[in-house]
């Protein structure tokens, strides 16, 4: 497995951008060419700085706190009865966890969602929002979605 490789599957695969780059693939990227630093990372928080420093056999630090903050990944849910299809959260999800077709209620594949939570600000109506994942999974098990 490539150094590239190994730092990819290091990264939180939140595809959130908060590092400055299109997604974890292009941080990892970056870093194996020494174009990026490993503390650019907020969802990979102090131990995810840490095992990338180890790998690259640099010094370890924290993460930049100015780029976010560290927090257990949520998960996105969808206030059906609110959300009027219209695709734009689809649009968004970069790991395509959210189905739904035009002019219908969206929903969000809990296991695939990292909780980027790029799809909130897509959502004009505001039906989105992020809670842990096991309220998630809780709330779909009462039919609460």
């Amino acid at each position: 497995m490539d150094l590239i490789e190994r730092l990819d599957r290091l990264l939180p695969q939140t595809q959130c951008g908060q590092c400055g780059y299109a997604g974890c693939r292009p941080y990892a990227e970056a870093m194996a060419q020494g174009q990026a630093d490993i503390d650019r990372c907020p969802p990979g928080g102090d131990a995810g700085a840490r095992a990338l420093a180890r790998l690259l056999g640099v010094a370890a630090r924290p993460y930049d706190r100015a780029r976010g903050e560290h927090k257990p990944a949520p998960v996105a849910l969808i206030v059906e009865a609110d959300c009027i299809g219209c695709t734009k959260c689809i649009q968004a999800c970069p790991v395509d966890a959210i189905i739904g077709a035009s002019k219908h209620m969206h929903t969000v594949i809990e296991p695939l969602c990292t909780g980027c939570e790029l799809c909130v600000p897509a959502c004009p109506v505001d039906c989105i929002v992020l809670v842990p994942a096991v309220q998630a999974g809780a709330a779909a098990m009462r039919g609460a979605v």
